[in-house]
């Protein structure tokens, strides 16, 4: 993975400390044409991995990248799904099983039954292969050599102790896609536990790391000792802290952190995505 990955919270209205803030980025993004502008700033500056949600508007941008194979021919993009609100607002729209229906990949009768059957049954796993297969849709064609599971859904089946459910999504990832899985979570420690446990070794884990310990579930110095000891890929997300930390002190801390594989930030001028990538590369020499 690359060193650096450049993430798409402030494309759509996320930022964990400012209402404010959200209002302003959902504006400013209300289009797909300026998300774009921003992510060629990044891949300009040398930027080469987009992190990402399955958002709608996310389909356009991958339709924009194949639309230019010479522009984009070295560009990844590092898939992270379900986009829980998506199916949460069509479950309560359509209900469940028709909801299923109509995210399910083409229109097939047999998959159709398949999907709701599925449902019937309380199959979570079938269930998880298909969503998945009708989120990977938007991304033919481009590079996904990462695919991973949001943490919205991680941390649940960590809650729920179903843990099986991690190792048919490694599974899924690796023979239908040729990718490797990933896994989002609110509490690295725990989730390294599992992932070794289940038999998946040397995962690529994404979770808060910052110096204040702002979402990091069992505490900073749990965390630490877990990446200086533990054979994993981590990258750390989050690491300015919502805005509570400055960039230079923020990213000092996290490259300190020898083992941490990879940074994912966000950002949406010129200026900052060039002052936090040129940071970054400082402090990791």
């Amino acid at each position: 993975m690359d060193r650096i990955i450049f993430g798409d919270n402030q494309f759509f209205a996320v930022n964990h400390l400012s209402d404010e803030k959200s209002r302003a980025q959902a504006m400013r993004f209300r289009t797909t044409k300026a998300i774009i502008e921003v992510l060629d700033l990044a891949y300009d500056l040398g930027i080469r991995t987009f992190m990402c949600t399955t958002h709608d508007r996310i389909a356009e941008v991958c339709d924009h990248i194949r639309s230019n194979p010479r522009r984009y021919n070295d560009f990844k993009i590092y898939p992270c799904m379900p986009y829980a609100h998506k199916y949460a607002n069509a479950v309560t729209e359509y209900g469940a099983i028709e909801a299923l229906k109509r995210f399910m990949p083409g229109s097939m009768l047999g998959t159709a039954a398949k999907g709701g059957l599925a449902l019937i049954r309380k199959d979570f796993i079938e269930m998880m292969k298909l969503l998945v297969d009708a989120e990977m849709k938007m991304f033919h064609g481009i590079n996904t050599e990462v695919i991973f599971l949001q943490n919205v859904i991680t941390d649940l089946i960590l809650g729920l102790g179903m843990d099986d459910f991690f190792v048919a999504f490694a599974e899924h990832i690796k023979k239908k896609y040729g990718a490797e899985p990933g896994f989002i979570t609110m509490n690295m420690p725990l989730m390294l536990e599992i992932l070794k446990k289940k038999g998946i070794l040397n995962p690529i884990i994404c979770a808060s790391i910052n110096k204040i310990g702002f979402r990091m579930s069992g505490g900073k110095e749990h965390y630490e000792k877990t990446i200086a000891d533990e054979k994993f890929r981590p990258i750390a997300m989050q690491v300015l802290a919502a805005g509570a930390i400055q960039p230079h002190e923020a990213m000092e801390y996290v490259c300190r952190q020898k083992n941490i594989e990879s940074i994912l930030f966000g950002a949406s001028s010129r200026a900052h995505i060039k002052q936090t990538k040129e940071l970054i590369e400082q402090m990791s020499s």
